[in-house]
């Protein structure tokens, strides 16, 4: 799928560019095509075949898009190790995937394409790989943030469903609309959605290194008219000083996926931006597709929610039994998607825990209201017990990012000797806004939640520690507040 894609993409598309370095250099459609058949002819000659795993150990550029390109026309495996990690944790992941080949340099890959070129036959296309909907493409690793990361595999068959459920398997009549890479290659919102991005005709601006600033002057420069991003990101980019002064008018829409918005971000974003803005619910292991709020939603749902599941996909919050959850019953949410992911690579345990009957144990906390719509309230693991009662942190987070003085929120807990745990409220203050004080927390907290939800610990802090992919890391951020008086 991701390699006949590349070939229609070049023959519709042809020299308009398709990804831009951030250097500068552009790679159009139709070098993607030529150049991915010689980095092919490269990888063969180093023995890489059908059903081989091939670990990209590199940047984000078109080197990366290059080589996923060339391991799928071969039949191969790609699996994307994020250069952001530590080494040692990209040694690991990459051992998990028991490559035949590893590249780390983006300079492997212009050899490789060097070497395919002189090897291949003047005007003789290697002949296209027969269709098979069940063939292994991408390997993306799973963030870890609750365990161990794990290896999900995506066949052709879960990057076309990918395809259809984002734009209905239509092809765009004309190349050229600018976006950003908004994540890492590596990330399952890369691996699995190139083909589309590729059916979009997409013209797609790669920043070496996420910038607030950076990001704010290619969105003006190129009239981009979506903001795709996590809601850190949209926090940082509201926080850049001269913000106002970036001319972004063109921006109609913003949307926001892998992490949950603060309602007063969404309130703030869509004011400064004079934008919709759609809330985007997912998992790795659903390929990236799942719930999100309408565009045109009211502040209830726009603020509170993850919206309802996308066409094709069916959504269920499940008691520890696996039976249905009553109306605001808070249980694990379930996933039934087409776009849901083969299983773990050589770990069938993890699969079969993970993968019922074809629905996904996405591991989330949430609750469906009376109109179907989903509201978070964590991970499963998060939760903590104060004084017999549970609480979920994105339940109380969700209800403190609504004071006026917060702009980024995260709930943790921390030992107690009379409680058990108790919840340690960590805030980043609004520019501009008096720094609260626990009882203002408290106070404005009381009328939205329950007493034994309300925080009893307060910490100012300047930012949040996130993940390699812009998550927030609550691993890091409990150790920062056990670890300071």
């Amino acid at each position: 799928m991701l390699a006949e894609t590349v070939r229609e993409a070049a023959r519709r598309f042809g020299d308009a560019a398709a990804f831009v370095d951030p250097d500068g250099t552009r790679l159009s459609f139709a070098a993607l095509d030529a150049g991915s058949e010689a980095v092919a002819a490269g990888l063969a000659a180093r023995g890489l075949g059908a059903g081989d795993r091939l670990v990209l150990r590199l940047a984000s550029t078109s080197r990366y898009v290059l080589a996923y390109a060339a391991a799928a026309k071969l039949g191969a495996v790609t699996a994307g190790v994020n250069p952001v990690l530590a080494p040692p944790e990209q040694v690991r992941l990459a051992e998990l995937a028991d490559p035949r080949l590893v590249l780390t340099e983006p300079g492997e890959v212009d050899e490789l394409a060097a070497f395919g070129a002189a090897r291949r036959e003047p005007g003789r296309a290697p002949r296209p790989l027969p269709a098979d909907d069940g063939r292994p493409v991408a390997i993306v690793f799973t963030s870890g943030t609750t365990g161990a990361p794990k290896a999900a595999v995506f066949t052709e068959r879960q990057l076309r469903a990918v395809t259809r459920i984002d734009t209905g398997g239509v092809w765009a009549e004309q190349p050229g609309e600018p976006t950003l890479a908004s994540t890492q290659f590596a990330h399952v919102g890369f691996m699995t959605k190139l083909p589309w991005y590729l059916r979009r005709g997409l013209r797609m601006f790669i920043q070496g290194r996420w910038r607030a600033r950076d990001t704010l002057a290619l969105l003006a420069e190129h009239r981009m008219s979506t903001v795709n991003a996590v809601a850190p990101q949209l926090a940082l980019l509201l926080r850049v000083p001269d913000f106002d002064d970036f001319d972004l008018g063109a921006v109609k829409l913003i949307v926001a996926g892998a992490a949950a918005s603060p309602p007063t971000l969404i309130e703030e974003a869509r004011r400064r931006l004079d934008a919709r803005y759609s809330v985007r619910y997912s998992s790795t292991e659903s390929g990236g597709c799942g719930l999100g709020t309408d565009p045109d939603a009211d502040d209830d749902e726009a603020l509170f929610t993850i919206g309802r599941p996308r066409p094709g996909i069916a959504c269920e919050i499940r008691d520890e039994e696996g039976r249905p959850a009553a109306v605001d019953e808070v249980g694990e949410l379930w996933l039934r998607t087409p776009s849901a992911f083969a299983g773990y690579w050589r770990d069938p345990a993890a699969t079969a825990a993970t993968l019922v009957d074809g629905w996904i144990r996405t591991g989330d906390l949430g609750r469906h209201d009376e109109r179907g719509l989903v509201r978070l309230a964590g991970r499963r693991k998060e939760m903590f017990i104060r004084g017999g009662y549970n609480v979920y942190p994105a339940e109380v987070e969700a209800a403190l990012g609504t004071h006026p003085a917060v702009a980024q929120c995260a709930v943790v807990p921390r030992p107690d000797p009379v409680m058990g745990e108790v919840g340690v409220a960590v805030v980043v203050v609004r520019d501009g806004a008096p720094a609260p004080a626990l009882a203002d927390l408290r106070d404005h907290l009381s009328s939205r939640l329950a007493h034994h939800k309300l925080p009893e610990d307060l910490r100012l802090v300047t930012d949040l520690p996130l993940t390699a992919v812009h998550k927030l890391d609550r691993a890091a951020l409990s150790r920062r507040i056990l670890d300071s008086p």
